[in-house]
């Protein structure tokens, strides 16, 4: 009997980029494990739709994956929250906090909590902060991405 070869390789129905499979696992954040509420992707759509001005100042400066060497994703859902901005191979949230966050500081903490307890690092960055001196904050992001990248021992 004669053997076709196949144009493809097979896959195990298991692998998928999506999990890591083509992956240095050893090096990368998990970001394919994190848990997620699917009732919350309609909420984030609409987030992402919807958008504060600070909000949309962040996304426009950093939506190009040539300025951080990474893509950054708006209003994603990790477990029962929606982040405001996500770079999933480092595992790195941001968060524009404005006033609404005033009266939110327990939420936050146990937000904060859970997002550790998954090793997703959180930063925290006034909205007022974006709207006045976004070149800092652009420094600050571009300064905190290469520290993740080391903390992660991320390859160059």
């Amino acid at each position: 009997m004669i053997k076709k070869k196949l144009s493809t390789p097979l896959r195990l129905k298991s692998e998928h980029p999506s999990r890591g499979e083509f992956w240095n696992l050893k090096s990368l954040y998990p970001y394919w494990e994190i848990p997620k509420n699917k009732l919350l992707v309609d909420r984030a759509r609409s987030l992402r739709k919807a958008g504060n001005l600070s909000e949309v100042l962040f996304w426009q400066t950093f939506k190009d994956k040539k300025k951080l060497g990474f893509d950054i994703d708006r209003q994603v859902v990790v477990g029962n929250y929606i982040v405001d901005f996500f770079i999933p191979e480092l595992g790195l949230v941001f968060e524009i906090d404005g006033s609404s966050h005033n009266d939110k500081v327990e939420y936050d903490a146990e937000r904060d909590a859970f997002m550790e307890n998954l090793n997703l690092k959180v930063i925290r960055i006034l909205d007022l902060d974006i709207k006045k001196n976004i070149q800092s904050v652009f420094t600050f992001v571009l300064e905190v991405v290469r520290k993740r990248e080391i903390e992660l021992k991320f390859p160059s």
